[in-house]
């Protein structure tokens, strides 16, 4: 028997089957109305912190059009907090603008409320893999990567 998941542990789910989907404005409805997107590893030109829900559909516009993925292997690891939830999983796909693979591993910790809105979200991931799928190979020889990330 599997137990229910967790407010936070569904918030999570939701967050990846939404965002696979290309679902971003609904997406959004997951956080809090000051709820954060935290990108502790961060490339330039993409912001460390996003909050609220306006900047979160901001942010979030472009993505269908930068990545074309799926979310496998999620792995939940549980916490005795039913407001937390840990989850690391992978990305398979393709970088839009230039038809690279885009296989990226995610490591992803959500707190939310006790209406299991988002308060804060962390989302380690590693952010050369993403500049090397978006950059186009001709580019490669120029001053070098330049991408940028969300809308």
């Amino acid at each position: 028997m599997t137990a229910a998941p967790s407010p936070a542990q569904h918030a999570l789910s939701e967050h990846i089957r939404l965002t696979a989907a290309g679902e971003t404005d609904t997406w959004a409805t997951l956080f809090a109305p000051d709820g954060v997107l935290e990108f502790p590893f961060a490339p330039a030109g993409m912001p460390r912190t996003v909050q609220g829900h306006d900047a979160l559909v901001a942010h979030m516009a472009g993505f269908p059009q930068t990545f074309d993925v799926e979310f496998v292997d999620v792995v939940f690891h549980e916490t005795v907090d039913p407001h937390l939830a840990i989850a690391e999983f992978r990305s398979e796909g393709t970088a839009v603008p230039t038809g690279k693979p885009y296989r990226q591993e995610v490591v992803s910790i959500v707190h939310t409320d006790e209406e299991g809105l988002i308060t804060h979200f962390l989302d380690y991931w590693n952010p050369l893999i993403a500049i090397e799928a978006l950059t186009p190979d001709e580019a490669r020889s120029a001053a070098g990567p330049s991408v940028s990330f969300g809308g």
